[in-house]
């Protein structure tokens, strides 16, 4: 509160007077160039923007792929790969497995119950499994859509 109570604006308008009056005979030149130049920089930044310009977006069409393929070589590249991944989660399956098998032999060295363990991790790994089926199963009759186990399809959005 203490500097609105010195801040005087009568006080200043009689000092700014003051200091008009002094400036002598060329106050007008002085003050016309001074508001000329205030409008020229203010003029310049209203025509620029302050945005910056967004770089357009460059399009990749797909290439690995030729124009002229025929349906016969879509299905047979389709079935090439499906082939391709089946080998490789079973790799994956049997990596795993055998992983799971020298671990159980650890585990039996020191004396631990690994078919208990087994059985446990097991049962959990079902227990999530379901758990992850129904809430799948509610997420699509939530939005209209049958299951697979109720053996007929629905036609989203109708309720049927």
């Amino acid at each position: 509160m203490s500097f609105l109570k010195n801040a005087n604006p009568a006080g200043a308008l009689a000092d700014f007077r003051q200091v008009y009056r002094d400036a002598g005979p060329g106050r007008w030149k002085y003050a016309l160039l001074a508001a000329l130049t205030t409008a020229g920089i203010f003029s310049s930044m209203v025509g620029e923007s302050w945005k910056k310009q967004r770089k357009l977006p460059e399009i990749t069409y797909i290439t690995s792929w030729p124009a002229d393929r025929t349906e016969a070589e879509t299905k047979a590249f389709i079935a090439e790969n499906q082939k391709r991944k089946e080998a490789q989660a079973e790799l994956e399956r049997r990596y795993n497995e055998e992983g799971q098998k020298l671990w159980m032999d650890v585990g039996r060295a020191t004396g631990l119950d690994v078919n208990d363990m087994k059985r446990k991790a097991d049962a959990d790994k079902a227990k999530a499994d379901a758990a992850a089926k129904a809430r799948a199963d509610a997420v699509l009759k939530q939005s209209n859509i049958a299951t697979s186990d109720s053996g007929k399809s629905a036609k989203p959005g109708t309720g049927e």
